[in-house]
């Protein structure tokens, strides 16, 4: 099975590329095309999120186990598309470079049969250009959070102020 996958770009503008890839492909084939489509390096670290259907962040796949304990994250290379993507869960977020923060929404379009002869991954269509510098993220606190509660409780955190 290929899967046919709108890559968008999180800016004002439109900026997206739509790929074919097959379905048996890991995350990190995924990685590559995408990072070759929209003209990166790929030297970069990233990851790809799971989501609900608003685009709520859920499980993080690296490209790379930065964690503390080897084995705690879920690896690329070893998460195929077929099992994370599907009719039923058809969006992913990717995040490319750290220190940019380049962030993309993975959008399944069409499940298609394989076409005997095509080199698959593919880019199939392409729109606009990518900018110099990755667009600005606007990150707004939750309103309903009280900074000030915080320090209402300090006394009873458990902990010696002296302990230095």
């Amino acid at each position: 099975m290929i899967y046919k996958i709108r890559i968008i770009l999180d800016a004002e503008e439109d900026i997206f590329r739509d790929i074919e890839i097959a379905a048996e492909d890991s995350l990190e084939e995924l990685h590559n095309t995408i990072t070759q489509a929209f003209g990166f390096l790929g030297n970069e670290m990233a990851s790809f999120y799971t989501c609900d259907e608003n685009w709520n962040q859920e499980e993080e796949i690296a490209l790379f186990d930065m964690g503390e304990t080897q084995g705690s994250v879920r690896l690329m290379q070893e998460t195929f598309l077929k099992d994370i993507l599907g009719p039923e869960t058809p969006k992913l977020i990717y995040v490319y470079d750290f220190f940019s923060m380049w962030t993309f929404f993975v959008e399944l379009a069409d499940v298609v049969e394989t076409d005997i002869g095509k080199a698959y991954p593919n880019v199939l269509f392409s729109f606009g250009e990518i900018p110099e510098s990755p667009p600005e993220k606007k990150f707004e606190a939750d309103p309903t959070f009280d900074f000030d509660d915080t320090l209402d409780h300090y006394d009873d955190m458990d902990f010696d102020e002296n302990w230095n």
